[in-house]
């Protein structure tokens, strides 16, 4: 393992100020520590952003969201009365990341900026419609993600908090990989609105994904049976030793209509 430089700011400004060419932002560290072990990523430093007080926290925005600090655990998510109240399915999905270790280390922000393609955050913020507020900016969900591994963040911009609406009715249903625990397939249903939003992690060939055939159908008739033949088109999925780009679309619509029922 190459020798690198660690820098631990108390403030965002700071840390902005530190993320220079070469630097890489350390979160829970669950996937960055352990690539650079295998020698898959070398950074000249880690900016850890642990003890950035700003960045953590779970606040309620008007009545019409919840706001996440991108520092909050997936067990502080899982265990918010905040977030059971008003999202859920967010606080059951928080739950199913990974194991006890994983969900007292990893971040929110951390696994939305990694976007890795089995990932379950990036489901529940495409899937709601959220938003990511960083120190430059706020980006839409619908604009944040950028194909695997790849998102809409500029070297020099922070995730500082995410926003999440309010849903009228929200679920998540997962099919994990046994040894993993990561999506094999991954389903957020989410009514806001009025309209239906359904992403999918685990299946798509550049990530997290909305299902527009499943939008439409439930859109017209939000129950079940409305997916009855719908399904996805398997060539524009993920095929590995796991599973074929086939099986995943058909479990796509089994998910979906589990979600629902």
């Amino acid at each position: 393992m190459n020798n690198f430089d660690y820098h631990k700011p108390s403030t965002v400004e700071e840390a902005v100020h530190l993320l220079t060419d070469g630097a890489k932002a350390l979160a829970g560290g669950m996937t960055l520590l352990p690539t650079i072990k295998q020698g898959l990523a070398a950074p000249d430093a880690l900016v850890d952003l642990s003890t950035i007080e700003a960045l953590v926290g779970i606040r309620e925005h008007h009545d019409k969201g919840v706001v996440i600090g991108a520092m909050t655990t997936h067990a502080t998510v899982s265990s918010s009365d905040l977030v059971r109240e008003k999202i859920p399915s967010l606080a059951s999905l928080a739950s199913g990341i990974g194991d006890a270790q994983v969900r007292h280390r990893g971040t929110i922000g951390g696994s939305l900026a990694n976007n890795d393609p089995a990932a379950d955050y990036p489901a529940a913020l495409l899937g709601l419609g959220g938003s990511v507020h960083t120190n430059k900016r706020t980006i839409a969900a619908d604009d944040f993600f950028d194909g695997l591994f790849s998102t809409a963040l500029e070297d020099d911009e922070v995730i500082a908090h995410v926003h999440l609406p309010i849903p009228q009715y929200a679920v998540y249903v997962k099919f994990p990989q046994p040894a993993s625990r990561y999506a094999l397939v991954g389903v957020f249903i989410a009514q806001i609105n009025g309209g239906v939003r359904v992403a999918v992690t685990g299946a798509g060939s550049d990530g997290v994904f909305r299902a527009q055939s499943l939008e439409t159908a439930l859109n017209q008739n939000f129950s079940a049976a409305a997916l009855s033949g719908v399904q996805e088109n398997a060539a524009e999925l993920m095929s590995d030793l796991h599973g074929s780009a086939a099986y995943r679309a058909h479990l796509i619509t089994i998910l979906a209509q589990r979600a629902l029922n």
